[in-house]
């Protein structure tokens, strides 16, 4: 590896720091990014629904400041900034904070979309690092303050002219504070602040981004009390961090950013962000619960949390994610069962305190239960069954397959009155959905894509050990298919669910298609193909479904 051509970050100029010896004593203000740093990092961005729907969510959670978006960017952003104080969606003491560069129209399209919200917080930016003036902007100092001076000249005018109850709160972000020299952080900080003048009932927000996190956290924790301890302002302002994840410890750099005077934090739930992500609220508020500080945001009900997080983004929370992974509060090793389990009896004798061997926090606080390794028997849920077919055998079953499997499973079970292994598990689903090849099989096919939305198909198949031909048509390989199959059937056949993964990794690993389909008499079935080829795999599983149907099982 190439490690020459990268350089060490320098150490900040600092004597005599104070931020090691302190602790945080409770929880910071907290503003969720998630809607916009959140939102612009998601493949596909949310639609209305979801944003009206996570917005209300964070609003529940205890969140006061939720940035919305940058609304002079594009009509949808505005439409929905609009849409939330139109509607009256926005409570009184709920601030929404909106992004601006210093530029005449893009402020002015601002104003104009915030124009009778209850809180406003006006969200300046512009890049001051020594890279992004160099390499990007190709000016000096100079030039770079005069930009962040016009600008807020430009919000306070704004400000000064509207004649509605807004409470306006106006908040600076030296963009790429992190590669920015520290004594220019405070020379361009203080001329924003010299043109806003802000009071100590009046405050103004300086936010310092970890933009691109090059150093780590204890370098971004001398960063941000080089600031506190050199500006002019530090009465009259909010300091507020918002940490990038590009080093892997948003978290910490946020925790060490408290220490070091931050008063607020940015950040989004799960860390979801460009690029590598952002720092994670849950997180950091969770670490404060468990050493008895009030985060001021609801965690009591994790499970919901997850639920909207992902309905809402189409991501997906790692099983190991902390405080909120569906395998955190899950004991595999015997020795930790062990220790978890006489620790919980000892709590009967001090249980206004907690202490328990591998379980930093009662699972019972976030909505959670401790669980040993799960073992599948007839009392055992779809769950356990999907939970074992995934860490053993990496199978990520569709939920159609885990009702159907977890049904079927108990069945078995219970007719053996034995607990099933996970070999047993996985050899049941193999016999169950995959390649099932009675009475049809495939032998071979070849497509003709006409263009991305028409797709036919010629396809060879043995039926009860006779070869037969089918031909259809349609918007896809996969619909072609279901046409040509109709024919042969006498039904026709349509794709509810579809969903495909590797199995192993490797350039020659296999791939393992789920489908779910439905015939036009409301017959619904399910079926599974593997191959080495996704297409080839996606064909053996719609077989399979109809086999499956011929031999009167779903």
């Amino acid at each position: 590896m190439q490690f020459q051509k990268y350089r060490r970050f320098p150490q900040v100029p600092i004597e005599n720091r104070q931020w090691p010896s302190k602790t945080i004593e409770k929880a910071p203000i907290w503003c969720s990014v998630d809607m916009r740093d959140g939102n612009q990092a998601l493949e596909i961005p949310m639609n209305l629904s979801q944003k009206l729907r996570f917005f209300q969510f964070l609003v529940d959670m205890g969140f006061k400041t939720i940035e919305i978006g940058f609304p002079a960017a594009s009509d949808t952003e505005f439409a929905f900034t609009r849409y939330l104080i139109d509607n009256h969606l926005i409570p009184d003491d709920v601030a929404i904070q909106v992004l601006t560069q210093a530029r005449e129209h893009i402020i002015a399209r601002t104003f104009e979309a915030l124009k009778g919200a209850p809180k406003a917080v006006v969200h300046l930016y512009n890049s001051t690092s020594t890279l992004q003036r160099e390499v990007v902007f190709q000016f000096d100092r100079k030039a770079c303050i005069d930009l962040a001076v016009s600008g807020a000249k430009m919000i306070r005018d704004a400000i000064a002219a509207d004649t509605s109850n807004t409470v306006w709160i106006t908040e600076y972000s030296p963009e790429s504070f992190s590669g920015t020299e520290p004594d220019f952080a405070v020379e361009i900080c203080d001329a924003v602040l010299s043109v806003w003048q802000p009071t100590v009932e009046n405050k103004s927000i300086i936010n310092l981004p970890n933009t691109v996190e090059m150093a780590s956290p204890n370098i971004y924790a001398d960063q941000i009390e080089f600031y506190c301890t050199h500006t002019k302002w530090r009465d009259q302002t909010i300091v507020s961090i918002h940490p990038h994840n590009d080093r892997g410890t948003a978290v910490a750099a946020s925790e060490l950013g408290i220490l070091a005077g931050a008063d607020r934090v940015e950040g989004t739930l799960f860390g979801n962000g460009e690029r590598t992500g952002n720092a994670d609220i849950l997180t950091i508020g969770m670490n404060l619960f468990m050493h008895g500080i009030d985060p001021e945001l609801d965690f009591s009900d994790m499970n919901t949390i997850i639920e909207v997080y992902e309905d809402c983004t189409n991501l997906k929370v790692p099983p190991r994610h902390p405080w909120a992974g569906k395998l955190v509060f899950t004991a595999f090793s015997g020795s930790h069962q062990d220790a978890i389990k006489k620790g919980l009896k000892k709590m009967a004798e001090h249980p206004e305190r907690w202490e328990v061997p591998y379980l930093p926090i009662d699972p019972k606080d976030v909505g959670r239960s401790y669980d040993p390794i799960i073992r599948i028997n007839s009392q055992s849920g779809k769950g356990g069954v999907a939970f074992v077919l995934e860490q053993y055998f990496g199978l990520y079953l569709p939920k159609a397959f885990q009702k159907d499997f977890g049904a079927f499973c108990t069945k078995v079970s219970d007719a053996k009155q034995s607990e099933l292994l996970p070999s047993e598990i996985f050899q049941l689903f193999d016999s169950t959905y995959v390649n099932y090849v009675n009475p049809f099989t495939l032998i071979q096919y070849k497509e003709e894509s006409k263009d991305d939305s028409h797709a036919a198909v010629h396809a060879k198949l043995k039926k009860d050990g006779m070869e037969i031909e089918i031909s259809g048509k349609g918007n896809g390989l996969l619909d072609a298919f279901c046409h040509g199959f109709a024919k042969e059937i006498g039904q026709s056949i349509s794709i509810m669910t579809y969903q495909e993964h590797a199995m192993q990794t490797g350039s020659d690993s296999a791939a393992i298609t789920y489908v779910q389909i439905q015939t036009d008499d409301g017959r619904i079935s399910l079926g599974a193909g593997i191959s080495s080829s996704v297409t080839k795999s996606s064909l053996r599983a719609i077989v399979s479904a109809v086999n499956r149907l011929y031999n009167g099982t779903k």
